[in-house]
């Protein structure tokens, strides 16, 4: 198939590319520079949209990115950065002449209100309460297509683990120096999936016709605490792992608001991505772990 992928470029974009390559499927990719075999953001707006059986949208700028303050210029960037390219992507679908089969976009898991006791699938209300679940809320309604000539996926991803890039980035020099542990707490559930299992995900949903709606992007250890995912990664790196990282910290760096995704948490389960018939390559997180930091 020909799928046409926003925000590409990035680190999930980038691991999707391989896999649906490797699978025999065509891809373009859309971003800020024109390159072979991609297409601009202008030219998505001015020329619509290229022929394509899929469009995939991964666009949106890095929320917990350390190095950017979280005020109203960041708060716009995340938002026009998610929601301008969904918008776009979603218009030039609608006008072309021979629209894809599938649209496939990725949100979040913090459409779920954090709690330490409720456990969210697929049908679980949310996204009404702050900032970030507000977000997904506008993020999905700005995919939604008139119609059923195209199916339309939404999935909704926890945080991504995987080698070179992402949450793990971050974390992995103090922990490689035996100063990693819990963050806050550390009862926050942390719901997480590998970056191989989220390409998967996505793949699967533009291979298998009957897959439509809202899909939770989590494995299905969906149990596991913040202090247990440091505690395996500890593990996993034959180190020490039980300095915690204090909240007071956590807010400092990130700013009240932001840090709220990593001081809190939800437990969030893939009753629907496992009914779908997805096969998950790491449901647990230690060989998770292991393949990461190996």
């Amino acid at each position: 198939m020909r799928v046409l992928v926003g925000g590409g470029t990035g680190f999930v974009g980038t691991a999707l590319t391989q896999l649906l390559k490797a699978r025999g499927h065509e891809v373009t990719l859309i971003s800020r520079q024109p390159r072979p075999g991609r297409i601009t953001w202008d030219e998505l707006a001015r020329s619509g949209l290229p022929s394509c059986d899929v469009a995939v949208n991964l666009a949106g700028e890095n929320i917990l990115n350390p190095l950017r303050r979280w005020n109203e210029a960041f708060q716009k960037d995340v938002l026009s950065s998610r929601l301008e390219t969904t918008h776009m992507l979603a218009k030039a679908i609608t006008k072309a002449p021979q629209p894809p089969k599938a649209w496939i976009l990725v949100t979040g898991v913090a459409y779920y209100r954090p709690s330490l006791t409720t456990e969210y699938d697929e049908d679980s209300p949310g996204g009404d309460f702050d900032f970030f679940s507000n977000l997904v809320t506008k993020w999905e309604a700005a995919a939604r297509l008139p119609g059923d000539s195209t199916r339309q996926v939404v999935v909704r991803s926890g945080v991504v683990l995987g080698r070179g890039g992402g949450a793990i980035g971050h974390m992995l020099p103090p922990f490689r120096l035996g100063l990693g542990g819990p963050i806050g707490s550390g009862n926050q559930f942390f719901p997480w999936i590998h970056i191989q299992d989220l390409a998967g995900i996505l793949t699967h949903a533009l291979e298998v016709n009957h897959v439509q709606g809202i899909l939770n992007g989590v494995a299905p250890a969906s149990t596991t605490t913040n202090a247990e995912f440091a505690q395996a990664l500890g593990t996993a790196l034959g180190r020490p792992a039980f300095i915690p990282l204090p909240a007071t910290v956590v807010r400092a760096v990130f700013g009240r608001e932001r840090a709220i995704m990593l001081l809190e948490g939800q437990k969030v389960v893939p009753r629907r991505t496992l009914a779908t018939g997805y096969q998950y390559s790491f449901p647990e997180l230690g060989a998770a772990l292991k393949e990461i930091v190996a």
